[in-house]
């Protein structure tokens, strides 16, 4: 495989462990989380003051007359928009280095020339999963996580691209895990590259 592959994923359908079990596979590197340090690392900035702001929109409210707004800080770059930026280098280095396989935060719209991936399930395997993964009993309040988790990743994905995440359209292959599973959509995907 010569092209990088981008990994876009609803939250609880296994988008992490597919990438990983999908690198080994192919051979190549693999990146999610880490891409938060290699950008707190170019920006000589702490990864904690990253990490509050991973695939979230931060937007100001510069019009809340109730606190005073100094007019230099109307021109500040707000630090979601820095973090965006910063990863969005990091990503544009990697691929120039060869394939690999990255998960999330718009690797799908920054690189040109990937492969990419839409992973998603129906929310009671989602819930299954996230509640075997952090041990939670509660189905209700799990959901309730899932959902806020996608909210964000959908406002994070549409105001950094201009797109629809999670449209077939901007994909070039969907997969439902909870059908397949992890496994079963790992083979589908190494049969659809074999195309290349």
């Amino acid at each position: 495989m010569s092209k990088v592959i981008t990994v876009s994923r609803e939250f609880g359908s296994g988008g992490r462990e597919l990438g990983v079990k999908l690198a080994e596979a192919l051979g190549i590197p693999f990146y999610d989380k880490e891409l938060i340090s290699m950008a707190a690392d170019d920006m000589e900035i702490a990864e904690e003051a990253f990490r509050r702001y991973d695939e979230r929109v931060e937007i100001p409210d510069y019009l809340n007359h109730e606190r005073y707004v100094a007019l230099a800080d109307l021109y500040q770059v707000n630090i979601s928009d820095q973090l965006f930026v910063a990863q969005s280098n990091v990503i544009r280095r990697l691929a120039a280095h060869g394939p690999c396989v990255i998960v999330g935060r718009c690797a799908d719209m920054i690189l040109e020339d990937s492969v990419n991936l839409f992973l998603h399930a129906r929310m009671e395997r989602r819930v299954m999963r996230v509640m075997a993964i952090e041990k939670s009993t509660d189905p209700k309040e799990t959901e309730r996580h899932i959902r806020e988790v996608d909210a964000k990743r959908k406002d994070y994905y549409q105001y950094y691209t201009g797109n629809t995440w999670g449209r077939a359209q901007n994909y070039h292959l969907c997969l439902d895990t909870g059908l397949a599973g992890i496994d079963g959509c790992l083979k589908a995907v190494l049969a659809y590259l074999e195309a290349f």
